[in-house]
């Protein structure tokens, strides 16, 4: 049963039309509710709620500003790449065009505090104004004056006036060396198993019982709570594979009681789906069309088999894959010819032992890159522009990690960044057997 909102100051309807907007969070809008105050009062000067992705953060403090009817701008770090958009858009939602209209073209922070305390004596607030800033952890990334200022607004703009800050990270993370304003912290923490079921079993068919969609979430969650809590991402699993569960129901092959049976039904489509958790490399229409064509199993569904690399690149890919996992003094072993005899036992090393796929990549060189792959690599290969851009490529497409300072241009590291299953299956694809050139699977 939801619980009730209750706030002094605030229309007992809104506030209950919030509490119903917000199932499993009436504890953290309240508490939010408590922070803010009443409307005429003076708010906290900043506020900051952190929490995992689709804890419920951002929704909650939308609802209650539009429900209660809180003048406010909500701000996306993301789409603000400069502090000059930043100010443009508080100002255009907070005053109007007008005042937006009146910043620079490079405006500072010096000039957005001015035109904001012109504003607030043309029109002083008679009630709290809220900034909410999303994906507030990009303001690290800004000008190191622009946070700590943030933080203060309420004091540089003489305003009742109030900064949200909403963040999947936490404040210590947050803190400049220099010192600042600390606002006050709300957690919100993760759904329980419990939260969720009642939050999905809210999307339920029309056509089918309450009780027949809680049972198919309940099923949902057995397979994917383990893996993966993300409310967004579980809602669109369970859209997406809710047809099949219900597919025997249709086809009158079963009740809606025979939980057995519909489990049976689902199974192995749940366990194809846990393959693209996340990824989303295909869409749902496409999903639903290698369903109905391809009875078994659902290749090409996982990271691997979707990547598509130049000739030249999969093999360079290879290569920093044996970099990585390989030590550097087998490569004697393994890519020079007549090399002689040499047995493993005589340079195993206490730390070897273990292998070297559990204590995971090691960085290499750029050279013993390029030389590893111009030993596997079947043809001759010059040593041109094109190859160097490849590897940059490859570090864009995360596939390789820049491990090296910026400025050390001469001797670049890397790392790779790819599973055994991924690497294998870029090697079938130029006919080319890694695991013998693996020193953990001599």
């Amino acid at each position: 049963m939801a619980g009730r909102l209750e706030h002094p100051g605030y229309d007992e309807e809104k506030l209950r039309r919030v509490s119903e907007q917000l199932p499993c969070r009436e504890v953290q809008a309240g508490a939010l509710l408590s922070l803010m105050g009443q409307p005429q009062q003076y708010c906290y000067p900043s506020l900051f709620i952190y929490g995992h992705r689709a804890s419920g953060k951002s929704h909650v403090v939308n609802a209650l500003m539009k429900e209660l009817e809180l003048p406010h701008a909500t701000v996306s770090c993301v789409e603000c790449i400069s502090a000059a958009l930043l100010f443009d858009q508080v100002l255009l939602a907070l005053f109007g065009c007008g005042a937006a209209s009146l910043l620079p073209r490079s405006p500072s922070l010096s000039d957005f505090v001015r035109i904001y305390r012109q504003q607030t004596s043309q029109s002083p607030a008679e009630q709290t104004r809220y900034i909410i800033l999303e994906k507030a952890e990009l303001l690290r990334d800004a000008d190191a004056n622009l946070l700590p200022s943030l933080l203060r607004l309420q004091e540089l703009v003489d305003d009742n006036v109030s900064v949200i800050l909403l963040s999947e990270i936490v404040w210590d993370k947050f803190r400049p060396n220099t010192g600042c304003f600390e606002p006050l912290l709300l957690h919100f923490p993760d759904y329980s198993k419990g939260e969720l079921q009642q939050i999905l079993s809210k999307d339920r068919h029309p056509s089918y019982s309450a009780e027949f969609y809680s049972s198919y979430v309940h099923i949902l969650l057995g397979v994917f709570y383990t893996v993966c809590r993300d409310l967004r991402e579980l809602r669109h699993l369970a859209a997406l594979n809710f047809s099949k569960f219900c597919e025997p129901v249709a086809a009158g092959k079963a009740k809606e009681t025979d939980t057995h049976k519909l489990w049976k039904n689902i199974e192995p489509h749940l366990k194809k789906a846990m393959q693209t958790v996340y990824l989303r490399e295909v869409s749902s229409l496409q999903w639903e069309q290698m369903e109905e064509h391809d009875a078994g199993a659902l290749r090409g569904l996982s990271a691997h088999t979707h990547v598509e690399l130049p000739y030249y690149s999969k093999f360079l890919l290879i290569a920093a894959y044996l970099a990585s996992y390989n030590p550097a003094r087998t490569d004697k072993r393994f890519f020079v010819k007549h090399h002689g005899k040499i047995k493993k036992t005589n340079f195993l090393k206490k730390n070897e032992k273990t292998s070297n796929h559990l204590l995971g990549p090691k960085p290499f060189p750029l050279d013993r890159l390029l030389a590893i792959f111009y030993s596997v690599v079947d043809s001759r290969v010059a040593p041109t522009a094109s190859i160097f851009s490849q590897i940059s490529s490859l570090v864009t497409l995360q596939l390789l990690a820049l491990v090296s300072h910026d400025d050390q241009l001469d001797t670049p590291k890397y790392k790779c960044a790819v599973s055994l299953d991924f690497i294998s299956a870029i090697s079938r694809t130029v006919n080319f057997d890694i695991v013998k050139y693996l020193y953990d699977f001599l």
